[in-house]
């Protein structure tokens, strides 16, 4: 259904390394596309890396990775959940906690400990937060912030009074999700961003998967004479302090032919 409200008009069910060569190269079944969009384990990633400049890609991705920037209004048990719903995913997953509350920490070291027993894929959330799990205090969220603002983190979840007071301070990040009702896990389901984030600090320069990875623009120029009179001296001006004199005879020959039949 969601294919056919988008347009898609064909699927190939095929995935990991041999998806992206096939999609790269193309194959007797499978065309070759421009762009690769999507995440997947390293082996992925890589390969996409690989044919990037073959074929455009969204990004190179690694480990999912979310901070919870909290502080003593935070619910523990909800933390906690989202903390081991972020580390379930592999153990090289990063879950980390940063907050101004001691009190809150020692709460939710309670509540990870407690809920880690009774999950299914308990044995993995505990490897990536024994590996990748941090829990950072802080002496102010003045702090905490310019802290995420350098890791620039792929998740963002502030667990705060007023979490939306804060939005302008943050400067990178791949997804902010405000609130204690505003899980990173609804929004990789359900409430409308993209799953496909940047990771790894790219937040930087990144951004979410959105519709405007798949349209480009096309610059026109079209210029009547008066304007080319107008632009062509200062761009005769530039070509010869490169040291190009076709650029500049290119343009000189038309600004000539102008003043001759003026």
């Amino acid at each position: 259904v969601a294919a056919e409200i988008a347009g898609v008009d064909a699927l190939y069910q095929v995935g990991g390394v041999p998806a992206i060569a096939a999609m790269a190269y193309g194959t007797d079944s499978v065309p070759k596309v421009d762009k690769i969009c999507g995440p997947g384990n390293v082996f992925v990633s890589y390969a996409k890396k690989l044919v990037q400049g073959q074929v455009d890609i969204d990004g190179v991705f690694g480990p999912t990775e979310t901070i919870l920037l909290a502080d003593k209004t935070a619910n523990a048990s909800f933390c906690a959940a989202d903390l081991i719903a972020q580390a379930e995913h592999d153990p090289l997953a990063t879950a980390i906690l940063i907050t101004n509350s001691q009190e809150l920490i020692d709460q939710v070291n309670s509540e990870v400990e407690r809920m880690l027993a009774t999950q299914p894929r308990g044995d993995i959330a505990k490897a990536a937060l024994d590996r990748q799990g941090r829990v950072v205090l802080v002496d102010s969220l003045e702090e905490a912030v310019d802290l995420v603002n350098r890791i620039a983190p792929e998740h963002l979840c502030l667990l705060l009074d007023d979490p939306w007071s804060w939005v302008g301070k943050i400067k990178h990040a791949g997804g902010l999700f405000l609130g204690e009702y505003s899980p990173e896990v609804i929004g990789d389901y359900i409430a409308g961003p993209s799953h496909v984030m940047p990771t790894g600090g790219t937040a930087r320069f990144g951004s979410a998967l959105s519709v405007h990875h798949f349209l480009r623009t096309m610059p026109v120029v079209g210029l009547s004479p008066a304007e080319f009179q107008k632009l062509g001296p200062a761009a005769v001006h530039i070509a010869d302090a490169e040291g190009l004199s076709g650029h500049a005879s290119a343009i000189q020959i038309r600004l000539d032919s102008l003043a001759k039949g003026a």
